[in-house]
């Protein structure tokens, strides 16, 4: 296979914490990794190197000539004065260039009717390039990441707003190479559930950070592990991973036995030795020291721990009584009462603006309902774990943060524990206790943010987009306290695992203020949802043949003439066959590991995508034929 990307003995450190030091790995034409690893190891920073937006320590980075490559930092940043269409079309490409000119034409004589623009010279251009096609795909990928506003104002735009329109940057130019660092940030579930199918989909060379464990195991088929600063390779998806580094860790410790134990000889042989190492044989002192370094190395395994005591809750909890709330013209929140019992797991999903902030927001009384009242128990403490990253002043000690909370904190068993311990226990060992805020990564400030919530004990506990930027590790871990947890618990999250495993109802924004109470998780949820949406295709017209109804199909094929019905009936067996061609090899791209078959089963995809869309026209040609 052709390689694509080669990272050759890569070392990076900042301030005197080293990173990552000599790793090496390669991606080949098709692959789609993840990096795995715990906040603060280094991912993103190794995506930033490899990307060419920071110089490592040595080594070196190399892609395959004349390949496009597209980069999707964490947090992208765009000048507040350029619009949604120059940032999207920012790429030099001439395809990209006619597009952007085509739709400022366009765009421009829609908000001035009175405006005439000649636009036969761009599509002549649009014509010798043959980029109709490709305007196709750009509008298409602009309406799935929910882009419409092409006019607007990169600074009037939200953060969410601003990754999807980073994501449309980065794929527009159709990619041979595609770097993505937490992609599903700040995205609403349908569009996750979309990207995710993209790229399982896409025949490109793909690295990414993610947490998200669904879109792990859906779409990679290789696992990089960083850990102790080394980089550890894992064929297969996420499940995969997981049962290959278990086998590496035991077989380690295993290594790390033997070693101990050939070290306890090898030590009483030196010690017997006279003290001049001249006497002794050079090739037995070598080989001490190498047995001494990897009997020292460890199987490190961190394990945050969460006991954390929360306050008992009495009979009442909280009751919300008609409430509504509006932005201007907007209704978030319509006239919506509820009754929180003990013990409740509410998930609240629902569009990007919805309104699910500024409920939470109500509910924990930092902004007031237009109308209706909330009626809280007198024994109900909230914790309130927020979307926006808490501002802790960078110039505070880590330790700091912590005391201004508490000196001691209660935990589940009656006894208490040091902030020191505290902080032990949430993955901050003594030398980074005295570390400034200021450098820790993104995802350590999180699990410091978090921390500080859970240490207050809540007993009803409010997490708005709690897995952003936290490690897999981490959310294990919470996770695992969270099923424990005995209070009330209402999470917004896109990671859909999460929610699975924790909620048992779920709160649905539904647009204009209405909010449904829905039995079941999220995936509940999407099947009943996906269930709902094929039986609405069923009444449509335009759709392939083989769901229309039976009379309506019998009433067209009688206003044909033989050789029209004999052509109608054999495109109908046809295009059932490609539909079923088609799942096939979309459930195979999700489960291939070799790349050479992935490249293949790709250009596949792509005929059969043809070929079903020229028979569906030509199917449509027959019926309207027949209805006239």
């Amino acid at each position: 296979m052709v390689n694509h990307l080669s990272v050759e003995r890569l070392t990076k450190s900042f301030d005197e914490k080293k990173l990552f030091e000599g790793i090496t790995f390669g991606l080949e034409q098709g692959q789609k990794a993840a990096l795995v690893g715990v906040n603060g190891c280094g991912k993103s920073t190794l995506l930033k190197v490899i990307a060419g937006l920071l110089h490592p320590d040595s080594g070196e980075v190399s892609f395959r000539k004349g390949l496009k490559i597209s980069i999707l930092t964490q947090n992208p940043e765009f000048e507040d004065n350029e619009t949604v269409m120059q940032a999207v079309f920012s790429e030099e490409r001439p395809e990209l260039n006619a597009i952007r000119d085509y739709e400022l034409a366009l765009l421009k004589m829609e908000q001035n009717p009175e405006l005439v623009i000649d636009i036969s010279d761009l599509i002549e251009r649009i014509d010798a390039l043959n980029a109709w096609d490709f305007e196709h795909q750009v509008k298409q990928l602009l309406g799935k990441l929910g882009i419409h506003s092409l006019e607007q104002r990169m600074g009037e735009l939200s953060g969410g707003q601003k990754k999807r329109v980073a994501l449309a940057q980065a794929l527009v130019v159709n990619p041979n190479v595609l770097i993505l660092d937490e992609p599903t940030n700040h995205l609403d579930l349908e569009t996750i559930e979309w990207l995710e199918e993209y790229l399982a989909t896409q025949n490109l060379t793909l690295l990414m950070v993610t947490h998200d464990r669904y879109f792990l195991d859906r779409v990679t088929n290789e696992i990089l592990e960083i850990d102790a600063g080394q980089i550890f390779k894992y064929q297969g998806n996420y499940s995969d991973f997981l049962q290959l580094k278990s086998e590496r860790e035991e077989q380690q410790a295993a290594t790390i036995g033997k070693a101990k134990n050939l070290l306890r000889k090898e030590l009483e042989w030196m010690r017997r030795q006279p003290k001049a190492r001249g006497t002794k044989a050079k090739y037995r002192i070598e080989a001490f020291y190498e047995t001494k370094e990897k009997a020292n190395q460890g199987v490190v395994k961190s394990e945050m721990e969460v006991n954390l005591k929360s306050d008992r809750q009495g009979k009442k909890i909280m009751e919300l009584i008609h409430l509504t709330k509006k932005f201007g013209d907007k209704i978030l929140v319509n006239d919506f009462s509820y009754v929180f019992q003990r013990k409740e797991r509410i998930g609240v999903v629902g569009p990007n603006g919805a309104g699910k902030s500024t409920f939470l927001n109500m509910l924990t009384q930092r902004i007031e309902p237009d109308t209706g009242e909330l009626e809280i128990g007198q024994t109900t403490r909230f914790g309130y774990y927020t979307q926006n990253e808490a501002v802790f002043d960078p110039n505070m000690k880590v330790i700091d943060v912590i005391k201004e909370v508490a000196e001691f904190i209660k935990l589940t068993d009656g006894s208490e524990v040091s902030a020191s311990n505290l902080l032990n226990q949430f993955l901050f060992p003594p030398n980074m206790q005295y570390n400034f805020v200021g450098k820790l990564s993104g995802g350590e400030k999180r699990r410091l943010q978090l921390l500080r919530v859970l240490m207050a004990n809540p007993n009803f506990l409010i997490l708005d987009e709690p897995t952003n930027d936290l490690d897999i590790m981490t959310l294990n871990v919470l996770e695992d306290y969270l099923e424990k947890f005995d209070g009330c618990l209402i999470i917004v999250s896109h990671d859909r695992y999460f929610m699975d495993k924790l909620v048992d109802h779920l709160f649905i924004f539904q647009g204009n203020g209405q909010i449904k109470d829905y039995p079941g998780n999220y995936t509940d949820y999407r099947s009943e949802l996906g269930t709902l949406k094929s039986g609405d295709k069923e009444k449509a017209t335009e759709i392939p043949p083989k769901l229309i109804a039976s009379d309506q199909k019998t009433e067209i094929l009688k206003k044909m003439n033989f050789n029209e019905k004999r052509e109608f009936e054999g495109i109908e067996k046809e295009l059932e066959a490609l539909e079923a061609k088609k799942v096939l090899i979309e459930k195979s791209l999700l489960s291939e590991t070799d790349y050479g078959k992935l490249t293949d089963l790709g250009k596949n995809l792509d005929e059969i995508k043809e070929n079903i869309e020229i028979k569906e026209l030509r199917w449509l040609e027959l019926s309207e034929l027949a209805q006239h």
